[in-house]
């Protein structure tokens, strides 16, 4: 099969031909039909992801397409099966699986990482019973692989982790994939989101998507004036939630500045080492601080639902298309483009 591969952290990544995977005894190998380019991937090419420990590697792990082939020990699935993957690929009998919380498994695997991903023309995953989730009729796949990472990832944030309601304020921080998708849910939940980008035209998207308000910053902004700013344009108190959906030290002091007293403060952004975070006004103002990190694959029929009644429209995240052989250079500039990449491998 063709595939990227990169030999090095930060080195040349290139499309090459490599051996097909083969099916684990529980788990399947996919056809890739199409797959995201995520920020997260970025930072494992840059080897800031302790799960990759062995190169070459291929990444990718935001991955939709149809079974090839499945393992003796797979029941659910069988080739020619469309399916979609929640990056988090859960073991299904730790203790976190068995209380319905396979987005954190002990034991979990997430292609891209822990093994080659899906910047491929196919793709392992373990576990299949677990951890596929099966595509609703008429569904594209490029829609259905936006899904796996960002969507979904935004879906639990907003409306899991940040229990955001009707009325109040979620100010999301970094308008990329991630924080676009947050924005129309923030919105269709009947939010007032407040949307934060240095992009004049990530803002645009968000706009588009619902954001009732948009605050540009500036490079040199400090995280205390875009907090200002944003606590200005949420009604002048303060977001009652506040996603940092980027991944910075300066977009999440900036977050949680951002906050009215009591409010509450998600990560979804990977951070890479460690982050100075302003405990004081957490303690001060009784501010809650929350992880969100994916979506279990029995956990997606409600986002699901609301798709299919076209109250959410991932469709039109999907701003961007390429084949496999400008995949390389797209790993290296992630959010070079507003909205969502997808890499579309073709035949």
């Amino acid at each position: 099969m063709r595939a990227v591969v990169y030999e090095e952290f930060g080195g040349r990544a290139e499309v090459r031909e490599v051996a097909d995977p083969v099916a684990p005894p529980d788990g399947v190998v996919i056809r890739v039909e199409a797959t995201g380019v995520c920020r997260s991937d970025w930072h494992g090419w840059m080897g800031h992801d302790a799960d990759i420990t062995v190169l070459p590697h291929v990444p990718g792990h935001e991955l939709a397409g149809v079974v090839d082939s499945a393992g003796p020990g797979v029941s659910r699935w069988r080739p020619g099966d469309r399916v979609m993957v929640p990056f988090i690929c859960a073991c299904g009998s730790c203790r976190e699986c068995t209380t319905g919380n396979q987005q954190v498994c002990e034991r979990q695997t997430q292609p891209g990482f822990t093994h080659w991903g899906s910047f491929a023309e196919l793709v392992a995953i373990d576990h299949a019973d677990v951890n596929l989730v099966r595509l609703p009729d008429g569904m594209a796949f490029a829609t259905a692989a936006s899904l796996g990472c960002r969507f979904a990832t935004a879906f639990r944030a907003v409306v899991e982790q940040g229990r955001v309601r009707a009325g109040q304020w979620l100010a999301v921080h970094g308008c990329g994939g991630v924080g676009l998708s947050a924005v129309m849910i923030g919105a269709a939940v009947g939010a007032r989101v407040v949307a934060v980008d240095v992009s004049p035209a990530a803002l645009d998207l968000a706009r588009r998507f619902g954001a009732a308000e948009c605050v540009r910053i500036g490079e040199e902004d400090s995280p205390g004036e875009s907090a200002a700013r944003v606590r200005a344009a949420a009604g002048g108190g303060g977001a009652d939630v506040s996603l940092d959906a980027l991944g910075d030290p300066a977009t999440c002091a900036a977050s949680i500045g951002s906050l009215r007293r009591r409010g509450r403060h998600v990560q979804v952004g990977l951070l890479p080492g460690h982050t100075t975070l302003p405990l004081g006004r957490v303690i001060a103002h009784e501010l809650e601080i929350a992880g969100s990190h994916g979506m279990a694959a029995h956990a997606y029929p409600p986002m699901l639902e609301l798709i299919a009644a076209g109250v959410l429209r991932p469709d039109l995240l999907v701003t961007h298309t390429i084949g496999l052989d400008d995949a390389p250079d797209a790993l290296t500039r992630p959010g070079a483009h507003p909205g969502v990449t997808m890499i579309i491998p073709g035949p």
